[in-house]
């Protein structure tokens, strides 16, 4: 059986989740170097890519989508970082996690579904865009 996290422990990796959350990108990149998992998630599975896209912070998303967070991660709720840009309305950060493979259809509350669900035809657009570019369709 695994030993369990001290509360010092415990309290690191909320501090490096909060990273993510507020934005510290030089800090976050820092802590990754050192061995923090790009895919570390918090207790209702949310990631530090999606923290970082719900939280719509470009530069965080970019250093996690370069460290190689993934993409396909899904939360407790059933939510990815693009359902969680789409959501926020983020076009620069739906972009960039659409051109690193993000399925705009993965998910228990997909992104697409996201932006339908909340009429938001500019994000649903995108999707249909990104989608069609990814899957080998022509670019517009």
């Amino acid at each position: 059986m695994p030993e369990a996290l001290s509360d010092e422990e415990i309290g690191f990796l909320l501090e490096v989740l909060d990273l993510a959350r507020n934005g510290q990108t030089e800090r976050l990149a820092k802590l990754l170097d050192a061995g923090v998992p790009v895919n570390l998630t918090n207790s209702a599975g949310d990631s530090l890519l999606i923290l970082a896209a719900y939280h719509a912070h470009p530069d965080t998303v970019r250093l996690l989508l370069d460290r190689g967070a993934d993409t396909a991660r899904v939360n407790d709720r059933g939510q990815t970082a693009l359902a969680a840009a789409v959501f926020c309305q983020t076009g620069g950060i739906v972009e960039m996690l659409l051109a690193a493979g993000a399925d705009p259809g993965h998910g228990g509350r997909s992104a697409i579904e996201v932006a339908q669900f909340f009429e938001l035809p500019e994000m649903l657009r995108l999707l249909q865009r990104g989608s069609s570019s990814s899957d080998g369709g022509s670019p517009d």
